[in-house]
């Protein structure tokens, strides 16, 4: 009964504002930890995947997370004492039952998910149950941290973990309060679920990413700005972008990257449907030896052949990217037979190119902030369709942008760092004039040599350190 009210609580506050293309991803995950049911998941998944969240893929991915289990079955637990308080309280003090021997109002599965993995919130000195209420209380606030690894950088982890933290919920009086608040609200929190904040009349709050993200930050009296995280570029967008390919023989992405992001061009060709992208024929970037070694991310990211040019400046303020661009694109028209173009860029230099090749069929992916009106009238008159590339979903990018980090600093270490510890060893025992036998080198080399350690200074300073002086 409790879940079919869920659900048409969920079909009854139907949005006022539609968010249009948004994502699921934050309240699928949200979703998961507060306890929604997984029959839930399923009903709203089989009524209409792409009306209602959350996914059943991001439930099945998280169910094999310990922490994530944790915290889920802790909110389970804790919004059916919060749900069923007067009848699971007098069943305790007048029949003198546990919390084990009620399943009518304590899900048994989730106990039992508690104890198989290592969580006791049952104190068996305790007959209160305001008591067991504190506990699960103390543990979510202890563990709760342990699922900020499963959100991105991009979302504050502190307003996430706010939810699940019951004001003052460490004593008698703030769990009162919150069971007050709760059970006199019920309809407006998220498919009856107990969370932490000021019911009100806000629909699903988590029908969509872009909705969910928007109030979580009002809700602390901040402004969330970042909608390409939370949004994809509309089906309309998509559908030309398809239809353009389709259309074409042979279609090449040529990219200046002086005036172009290579983590966003990224979010595009991750958020295009493989059975298009895999009929452009290659990507080449034109890039001038200045610029950020980012576009390294491209070729271990697709599988199209990717070509780097890198191009010298005839002078340190004049880029010669635009002139070989247009000259290499000419080429691969004429002789390679290419006729459509994916121009990645937001420089209006490329007019010469576009009027020089009349047979030739272009697109622009183009960024919003550095494409002026000029422009984009420009494309609009030559009936030229052009997208941003900023618009594409990009909250999956911090993988991306994490291993581009790590592999720099790969290469920053290995030409800032040459160091061979048996030439170090045998270097400092010349210098010394100590002569050792090769068992004393061993034990020397294993209990001093072997276990020094690295430390970071304050200012940023590398210091090899002797573990054992």
């Amino acid at each position: 009964m409790e879940v079919q009210e869920a659900v048409g609580a969920a079909i009854a506050n139907e949005d006022k504002i539609i968010y249009k293309d948004s994502t699921y991803e934050l309240v699928s995950k949200v979703a998961y930890l507060i306890g929604v049911p997984q029959m839930l998941y399923s009903i709203l998944n089989y009524m209409n995947s792409e009306k209602f969240a959350p996914q059943m893929e991001v439930f099945e991915r998280l169910e094999a997370d310990k922490a994530a289990r944790i915290i889920r079955h802790l909110s389970i637990i804790r919004t059916a004492i919060e749900r069923n308080f007067r009848h699971i309280n007098s069943a305790m003090r007048i029949d003198y039952r546990t919390l084990l021997s009620m399943p009518e109002y304590v899900p048994a599965d989730s106990l039992h998910q508690l104890s198989a993995d290592g969580i006791n919130f049952i104190k068996k000195s305790s007959t209160k149950l305001v008591h067991h209420v504190i506990e699960i209380n103390r543990l979510i606030s202890d563990r709760i941290n342990n699922c900020k690894k499963l959100f991105p950088l991009w979302i504050s982890w502190d307003y996430i973990k706010d939810l699940f933290i019951m004001p003052n919920g460490l004593k008698e009086e703030g769990t009162r309060q919150a069971a007050y608040l709760y059970y006199a609200n019920r309809s407006y929190y998220p498919y009856q679920v107990y969370i932490n904040w000021v019911p009100q009349d806000e629909g699903n709050v988590l029908y969509y990413d872009k909705k969910f993200a928007v109030l979580l930050y009002q809700w602390h009296n901040d402004y969330f700005r970042e909608f390409s995280k939370v949004s994809d570029v509309s089906s309309y967008v998509k559908g030309s972008i398809y239809e353009y390919i389709e259309g074409s023989e042979k279609t090449v992405v040529v990219v200046d990257c002086e005036n172009s992001d290579p983590y966003k061009l990224c979010a595009v060709l991750r958020n295009l449907d493989y059975k298009y992208t895999q009929k452009i024929s290659s990507i080449i970037l034109f890039d001038d030896i200045h610029t950020a070694s980012a576009w390294r991310i491209l070729e271990d990211f697709t599988k199209i052949p990717v070509e780097h040019i890198l191009i010298e400046r005839v002078k340190e303020s004049k880029s010669l990217v635009d002139i070989k661009l247009t000259a290499r694109a000419c080429q691969e028209h004429y002789i390679n037979k290419v006729d459509s173009f994916i121009i990645v860029s937001s420089d209006s230099d490329y007019w010469g190119l576009i009027s020089s090749l009349p047979d030739a069929r272009f697109l622009m992916m183009i960024e919003h902030e550095k494409s002026g009106p000029d422009l984009k009238a420009a494309l609009v008159n030559t009936d030229i369709f052009y997208c941003y590339i900023d618009d594409f979903y990009s909250g999956n990018a911090d993988e991306l942008k994490f291993g581009a980090l790590i592999k720099e600093m790969y290469r920053y270490i290995d030409s800032a760092v040459h160091l061979n510890v048996n030439e170090m060893f045998s270097a400092a025992l010349k210098a010394t004039r100590i002569e050792m036998s090769d068992a004393e080198k061993k034990q020397f080399m294993a209990q001093h040599i072997r276990t020094m350690q690295m430390s970071i200074a304050p200012d940023g300073e590398v210091v090899i350190e002797f573990k054992n002086k």
